[in-house]
C-alpha cells in the first residue's frame, strides 16, 4: 500500500480532478480518497506578528519618506545569445 499526498484545487464545476501516475499498467487498484478543506486566511498573530502591529506601524514613514537617489553602477555582462 502506498500513500500520496496532494494539494489540488476544486474547479468551478465543483469537481476535483486527479491525475496520479502510479508507474504500473493494466492492473486493478483500490483507491481511498480522504479530503480536507484548506483554510488560507490567517490572522497576523498566526504569522508571528504581535497584536496590533499593522495598526501601530501603518503610515509610520508618512512624514519621512524613503528616497533612493541612485541605484549605483552595475557591472556590464556579456550578452547571452
Amino acid at each position: 500500500m502506498q500513500s500520496i499526498k496532494l494539494k489540488k484545487r476544486v474547479g468551478e464545476d465543483g469537481i476535483l480532478h486527479l491525475d496520479i501516475p502510479l508507474g504500473m499498467k493494466d492492473k486493478e487498484v483500490e483507491v481511498i480518497v480522504i479530503y480536507q478543506s484548506v483554510e488560507t486566511t490567517q490572522i497576523p498573530e498566526d504569522l508571528g506578528y504581535p497584536p496590533g502591529f499593522f495598526e501601530q506601524t501603518y503610515g509610520s514613514c508618512q512624514d519621512d519618506p524613503i528616497v533612493i537617489n541612485s541605484e549605483g553602477d552595475f557591472e556590464q555582462r556579456e550578452e547571452i545569445v
